[in-house]
């Protein structure tokens, strides 16, 4: 895949990135599931897609993430400054997490640090206008754009899962 194209507002387009936390530990009685963190293997996909995905973004990228500490652990392995939206926290709906990120009217490239079901649900909204309780598996992520100037249909770019880096 070619990094990210260079700005050309013929081309004006806006790319979202989903990207589900890589894997946790599993939730007990004494942690809450939003103190939850990542697992070694968690914490290796996320290095392993967050350098795969550093060199193909451009330095302006927005990164967002859910204030849980397992995306932020996921974030953090992209390099980037990323900020918190509790709109991207468990429990969101599909609506709320788009309005968020911006899609489909924001400028430039957005990553999005979330959680299962609702990153399912926001890929099938995208790309069929219906929600459906699609799967996105722990770390990976789905690369969607939306060229403007080609009657802003959406296009599902990438799916990579970490095994695939």
């Amino acid at each position: 895949m070619d990094r990210y194209p260079a700005n050309n507002p013929e081309e004006s387009a806006l790319d979202l990135i989903l990207w589900r936390h890589a894997e946790a530990h599993d939730g007990s009685l004494s942690v809450p599931d939003r103190e939850r963190r990542l697992t070694a293997k968690g914490r290796l996909q996320a290095l392993e897609i967050g350098g795969w995905l550093r060199d193909r973004l451009p330095k302006s990228v927005r990164v967002l993430s859910s204030p849980a500490v397992r995306t932020c652990e996921t974030a953090e392995a992209l390099g980037f400054p990323f900020s918190l939206q509790d709109d991207l926290g468990t429990g969101t709906s599909p609506e709320r997490f788009l309005a968020a990120t911006g899609w489909p009217d924001g400028e430039g490239p957005v990553v999005a640090v979330g959680h299962q079901p609702t990153l399912g649900q926001v890929a099938s909204l995208i790309l069929t206008g219906e929600r459906y309780p699609w799967s996105v598996r722990k770390g990976a992520l789905w690369w969607f754009r939306v060229q403007r100037s080609k009657g802003g249909e959406p296009v599902l770019r990438l799916v990579l899962p970490p095994d695939l880096v």
